[in-house]
């Protein structure tokens, strides 16, 4: 198995240091408000990578934070009227929901920076004590660049392409502009406590360090995050923990997920253009979202579209049928192997999910043109849900397409003339006849019956939007 590492910029062969246990640490989120998709498809993307790995027979020992403690959250909470712990804690319960929801495996351990204080200044001593950090005149400390001759190896800049770009707030008191904050003084109306340099709170990068260096150790195997980490965050996570155990590598591999976007931009909370994790699953199973996320690799970035996520939800029913279909099975069995095998070297090629996906495909089409033959196809269906689950796929119906009782859309089928010779049995299958059969009487100038698709389809609470590429459906909320 080969993996991309973001430090090298090559591919090269994965084994964990010990032989059996990963250590993987995934950066996690900063929880003042609802998580956006952003988040899934990093989670989904590191979910997906971690289950390979125990695929593969190794066992993961998964470490994710909560920077439950960070100039985002006080400020929002101060304009909320609420404690910044409070605000906290509403959106970590909150999110645990909707990873939940989203297949997500749960992690071994999820460290949050408020709880390891007493690591976080253990550290700051040390690299104070070697002198890789200095106390300002404030009583802020720093960590000192210049005192690290690798710093810039993972974003492959060199100080002076960072100072070029640098800004330094008035009042700051830095020995050298990149320098950044390890322990911030107390400032008024802000969360603090207690250190060898007087109150304060930890800086964003040092929780990381002192929560991976507690949890996992000195050198970890993985360290994964989103692209938009790379520098500062990974980049001074590097020099703080290779400074303080004089030790390298740090992290054996760097992975970054590429950034969600919407329209030309990423989605971020900062900039407004999201769209939440709870109104994705509204309109999509988990199913559809993992297809539309793992339909790329991972190191890529993706473009959000509610057309992409539609398509997605078909497939992810296509898979669905194709695991729940019956046969008589009197001709020979369908041979799963060949499509097995393509899965594994597709995700031993840096978690090839593309082409893992495809496998998967092309594995139902056997099994449906099996099922059609009469031949066996118990063995392979097996096959098929066990690949699916290794990527975080569950193959059910979802939980609001379940309770819609497809009665009143049969119906609608037989008022509206030529139904299909095979009952269908999915809302996916009943609305790929209905939008058909809309098309052809629009086709035919029948546009009352047409239009009376639409109406019907409208009042059971779905709504179809016609666009360049043909007709969508969505469960209207």
């Amino acid at each position: 198995m080969k993996i991309s590492s973001t430090l090298t910029g090559k591919k090269e062969e994965f084994a964990p240091a010990d032989g059996k246990t990963v250590k993987m640490y995934v950066c996690g989120v900063t929880p003042y408000s609802a998580a956006h998709v952003g988040h899934a498809m990093s989670a989904m993307n590191f979910d997906m990578i971690r289950r390979y790995l125990e695929h593969k027979g190794y066992t993961v020992r998964y470490v994710q934070n909560f920077t439950d403690i960070d100039d985002k959250i006080i400020d929002r909470a101060n304009r909320l009227g609420i404690p910044a712990t409070e605000l906290a804690e509403r959106h970590i319960a909150e999110f645990f929901r909707e990873m939940d929801a989203l297949n997500i495996k749960r992690a071994t351990v999820y460290p949050r920076a408020t709880q390891e204080l007493p690591k976080i200044i253990e550290v700051i001593q040390g690299l104070i004590a070697k002198g890789y950090a200095y106390v300002a005149g404030n009583n802020d400390v720093y960590f000192r660049v210049t005192k690290d001759d690798d710093y810039g190896k993972l974003s492959h800049r060199t100080l002076d392409s960072m100072v070029a770009g640098a800004r330094v707030e008035p009042g700051v008191q830095k020995e050298h502009p990149m320098d950044f904050a390890l322990w911030k003084a107390a400032k008024p109306g802000e969360p603090e406590w207690a250190s060898p340099w007087g109150p304060g709170r930890p800086g964003w990068h040092i929780e990381c360090s002192a929560m991976s260096l507690r949890h996992l150790g000195e050198t970890l195997d993985i360290h994964g995050g989103g692209a938009d980490l790379i520098f500062p965050h990974h980049e001074n996570e590097i020099a703080q923990s290779e400074s303080f155990t004089g030790k390298q590598p740090f992290a054996r591999f760097w992975l970054h997920n590429g950034l969600l976007q919407l329209g030309e931009e990423k989605m971020s909370k900062s900039l407004g253009n999201l769209v939440t994790i709870k109104e994705a699953l509204e309109r999509h199973s988990a199913d559809a979202m993992r297809l539309f996320v793992l339909g790329s690799h991972y190191r890529s970035p993706l473009k959000f579209s509610e057309e992409s996520v539609q398509a997605a939800d078909r497939g992810a029913e296509r898979l669905r049928i194709a695991a729940g279909a019956t046969s008589k099975g009197t001709g020979d069995p369908v041979d799963a192997a060949p499509f097995n095998k393509r899965f594994e070297e597709a995700m031993d090629d840096d978690f090839n999910t593309a082409q893992a996906i495809a496998a998967l495909f092309d594995l139902a089409r056997e099994i449906n043109r099996g099922a059609e033959e009469a031949r066996g196809i118990q063995k392979a269906q097996v096959t098929l849900r066990a690949l699916a689950g290794v990527l975080g796929l569950t193959l059910k119906e979802a939980a609001s397409h379940e309770a819609m009782d497809l009665t009143p859309l049969l119906a609608l089928i037989d008022e509206v003339g030529e139904p299909p010779s095979a009952k269908p049995t999915a809302l996916a299958q009943v609305m790929d006849h209905l939008i058909a059969r809309r098309a052809a009487l629009r086709k035919a100038k029948h546009f009352q019956l047409a239009d009376r698709i639409r109406i019907r389809l409208g009042e059971l609470g779905i709504a179809l939007e016609d666009g360049p590429e043909g007709t969508k459906w969505r469960k209207a909320r």
